[in-house]
């Protein structure tokens, strides 16, 4: 077989590919052998019939199209390996010759995946939050500590948000009373919302003995209107303790306030380092992908993606029992909005994959062999098999240089991330010492610390 390749317009290529009839005239046998299965002759058992019967019964020309029908995949692969074609979708193939017989040749034009020439890669600035713990931060922490001890107290005043009131609640439609929406004695939280958000309008500024009447829509939208009357009986408000030594002694494991701010700060400090390592991934890649061009991705990455996205979803949702379409009516997305995003977000992974690629050349970043054992090493450990079993693996099915790629655009990243330069949302560097973690020093890992330093995010 011989083969050339050809750049052509529209980011293709095209691949003249050459086959020697003799070469070719296996695949016709190839072919005969596999229509002898089908055909049926006196005397023959299925697949024994000759050649010669074969050709007299359905001729050659059918068994020669059976043959190109089959081999040409093979030589286009064999040609699209040994020019390094990063083909991204199916071939167009146009026979030029050897239809009926002598040499087989033929055309096979493809889209390829473009090659970006990206400027500006070099001087990236991204924007993550601060990892310096504030005092703000810590005494909020704390303070939802002291929370969790607080006390109600009754109080001579008007009822206002966060307050605790006890109050007689009777909702009724057409005079009848309302299942679920009638209680005496009922403590409430002022400004939860957890009723109506009409009572808590009402209870606002309220004193007890007040009587409030209104009327407002029923929890469940399906329901008719609700009037209310409600008995303001008490007011407490919610006092906290002291932020002392005391406090700390009965809330924590410290014995002194300091020392338990001491260990926040420390814990929430570890948090925050690791939420901006997670940020510089994210952005930097936000960032990259600003630098290519909308219509720079092609429509068959994207779709490609897209497929990837969707399949990986449904696998998730499948090992939780849920379908696709369940999962859409649990988040209340519509169908049309959720391929819309799934689109975009998509489109966003294709220019980010491109720009790696761009990057990559750009610094000549190349995988070892070492690198390859190293990942196959890693793939192993995951899939609980051993390292020369994947190894052979993704050899016999030809995805070696995926890896490969993959490793690549992922060290181009790592690139990226080592030079990009990191400052805070007020436009200060941040120094990438102040975001290495310091390991615990024990086994204990730190997630039920007694200050609860959890992310805003987590709640």
């Amino acid at each position: 077989m011989k083969s050339t390749v050809e750049p052509l317009e529209g980011n293709k290529v095209k691949l003249s590919i050459e086959v020697d009839g003799a070469e070719f005239e296996k695949e016709v046998d190839a072919a005969f052998r596999r229509i002898a299965f089908e055909v049926r002759l006196p005397g023959f058992r299925p697949g024994k019939a000759p050649r010669r019967l074969l050709e007299a019964r359905i001729g050659v020309e059918a068994a020669r199209g059976d043959a190109l029908e089959h081999a040409l995949p093979g030589y286009y692969a064999e040609a699209v390996t040994e020019h390094e074609v990063d083909a991204i979708a199916p071939p167009e193939i146009d026979i030029t010759a050897g239809k009926e017989d002598g040499d087989v040749a033929f055309d096979a034009v493809v889209e390829i995946r473009p090659e970006l020439n990206l400027g500006g890669y070099d001087s990236l600035r991204v924007t993550i939050d601060s990892p310096d713990v504030a005092d703000e931060e810590v005494t909020s922490r704390v303070d939802r500590l002291r929370e969790g001890f607080a006390k109600l107290e009754p109080v001579e005043r008007p009822a206002q948000t966060g307050d605790h009131v006890t109050i007689d609640v009777a909702g009724s439609q057409d005079g009848e009373a309302v299942d679920g929406l009638t209680a005496d004695d009922y403590l409430y939280e002022v400004g939860s919302a957890t009723v109506v958000p009409e009572l808590d309008e009402q209870l606002a500024g309220a004193k007890v003995g007040d009587i409030l009447e209104f009327t407002a829509d029923h929890p469940d939208p399906d329901e008719d209107p609700v009037t209310f009357k409600i008995l303001l009986k008490e007011v407490k408000e919610k006092v906290l303790p002291d932020e002392d030594d005391a406090f700390a002694a009965e809330a924590s494991e410290f014995e002194t306030i300091a020392e338990l701010r001491a260990d926040l700060t420390k814990r929430l400090g570890m948090v925050k380092k690791v939420q901006a390592q997670m940020q510089i991934q994210q952005k930097t890649a936000e960032a990259l992908a600003d630098l290519v061009e909308d219509d720079v991705a092609p429509d068959a990455l994207i779709s490609n993606e897209m497929q990837q996205r969707l399949e990986d979803l449904a696998m998730r949702l499948e090992a939780q029992g849920i379908g696709i379409e369940q999962y859409l009516a649990t988040t209340g997305q519509e169908q049309e909005a959720f391929v819309t995003e799934l689109r975009q977000t998509s489109a966003q992974g294709v220019k980010v994959d491109l720009a790696l690629r761009a990057v990559a050349t750009a610094e000549a970043i190349e995988v070892s062999d070492e690198d390859l054992e190293a990942e196959y090493a890693a793939v192993a450990e995951r899939v609980g098999q051993k390292t020369a079993q994947v190894r052979k693996q993704l050899e016999r099915n030809g995805q070696v240089s995926a890896v490969r790629s993959d490793l690549r655009t992922r060290k181009a990243l790592e690139w990226l991330i080592e030079h990009v330069e990191l400052v805070d949302e007020g436009g200060n560097v941040i120094d990438r010492a102040s975001l290495e973690v310091e390991p615990e020093p024990t086994e204990d890992d730190g997630t039920d610390a007694p200050g609860d330093v959890a992310s805003e995010d987590d709640e």
